[in-house]
């Protein structure tokens, strides 16, 4: 939740003098050049053009990150308690991101998805999903049989899906791309090489020590995924939650095989387990992604053990943590997996392919925090959470964090 406080008013000039690279008092730093501080960045700028606005990404390119380890996945918001900031912000931002796409020629395709269930014991989680899906405004749904199932993927088997027409896939990274370049044409300076070393309180503002030097400036909106629990703590915020940067691999199919599924196939999501399962994704190249695993990077492991969250966390899914262990080191165990819902799927057909990353919140007592989640300090709005949908709801958290940032610092 975002505490309230009172405001600090930036001093908004007439007029400005054209970006440059070696400015160092801005009135409004985003930290990280992600999908998300890039969002943030367009829409701030969309509501005060004369804001001296800077963003910062410790990268030599921008969206190198989460940004472009993804499945590319268009969310339709199904999964999220109504209500919820991931529930709106996913629905408001799917629609904001297709007509963005289509204003700037960016391709997509609306592929689809299908949820499967494929034992009765799933039947009772797809009704609850499908009545989630109809609370969170998803017109049009529908809930298969089997033989709609087929009708819908000839490849796959189970009993009762539903189907989710809005699913689509773009690539999220030159969505990025074109979004920095909407920040440089209005103006703002996205600043590559350019990590966060330090933050210090100033009367007016922030110092933010960077390898560039010191920036100046008068509010910092942070968006820093990865790094979002430890630049907050810079700025003087909390502790926790402490973000687990997990790893998801992915195989692929090969291409002679890649006609198995046209749409993007998922399990039923387990209540008990902290994800959503493997599934299949087709991409906008063509490529089709099987799983990810979610496992801790070993060196993120160590950095991580200290903190009782993630003790807590491998205790209350002992089993889901070995097995996404013995996935991660078997392609064929995964495979295994994947062949509940596409019988024809054989080891032979896959290799290994990229990962993914994800940033998530976790809490000290080892739960994983499920909505998008902001904190404020002094001069700085900051967010702390937010794993997916925030790529396909990117534009709108953009929107939301331009209206806070707005009335926290009297623009």
């Amino acid at each position: 939740m975002i505490t309230q406080a009172g405001p600090q008013r930036l001093l908004l000039r007439a007029g400005r003098p054209p970006a440059s690279k070696t400015r160092r008092v801005y009135d409004v730093t985003v930290v990280g050049a992600g999908i998300v501080g890039l969002a943030t960045a367009r829409a701030l700028l969309l509501r005060h053009p004369h804001l001296r606005l800077a963003v910062l990404e410790k990268e030599r390119q921008p969206a190198l990150h989460q940004s472009s380890h993804n499945s590319g996945v268009v969310h339709t918001g199904i999964y999220y308690e109504p209500g919820s900031l991931k529930a709106r912000l996913c629905i408001d931002g799917r629609r904001a991101l297709l007509e963005y796409c289509d204003a700037k020629r960016i391709p997509y395709r609306l592929t689809g998805k299908l949820i499967i269930a494929v034992e009765d014991g799933e039947l009772p989680r797809l009704r609850a999903l499908f009545e989630r899906g109809l609370a969170n405004g998803i017109a049009d749904l529908e809930m298969l049989d089997a033989s709609g199932i087929r009708r819908r993927e000839p490849h796959c088997a189970g009993i009762r899906a539903i189907f989710l027409p809005g699913t689509g896939i773009v690539d999220f990274r030159r969505v990025a791309d074109s979004l920095a370049a909407d920040v440089r044409e209005m103006k703002g300076d996205v600043l590559t090489g350019c990590a966060v070393m330090a933050i210090a309180s100033r009367r007016d503002g922030l110092g933010v020590a960077t390898p560039r030097g010191t920036i100046s400036t008068r509010a910092l909106i942070s968006c820093a995924g990865l790094n979002a629990d430890r630049i907050a703590r810079m700025a003087g915020g909390k502790r926790d939650p402490k973000i687990v940067p997990f790893r998801g691999k992915y195989l692929v199919l090969k291409p002679e095989r890649c006609h198995l599924v046209r749409s993007n196939v998922y399990p039923v999501p387990d209540p008990s387990l902290p994800f959503l399962g493997v599934h299949f994704t087709p991409r906008i190249d063509g490529a089709v992604w099987l799983g990810p695993n979610a496992v801790l990077p070993p060196r993120d492991l160590l950095k991580s053990l200290g903190y009782p969250g993630l003790l807590r966390l491998a205790l209350k899914y002992p089993q889901a943590a070995a097995v996404e262990m013995y996935r991660d080191a078997s392609i064929s165990a995964c495979v295994r997996v994947l062949r509940r819902y596409v019988p024809e799927l054989r080891r032979s057909d896959v290799t290994r392919g990229p990962f993914g990353v994800r940033a998530q919140a976790l809490n000290p007592d080892g739960t994983l925090l499920d909505d998008f989640v902001f904190e404020e300090t002094p001069h700085a709005l900051h967010v702390r959470n937010a794993p997916s949908p925030a790529a396909t709801a990117s534009l709108a958290i953009g929107d939301y964090i331009a209206e806070r940032a707005s009335e926290r610092f009297g623009w």
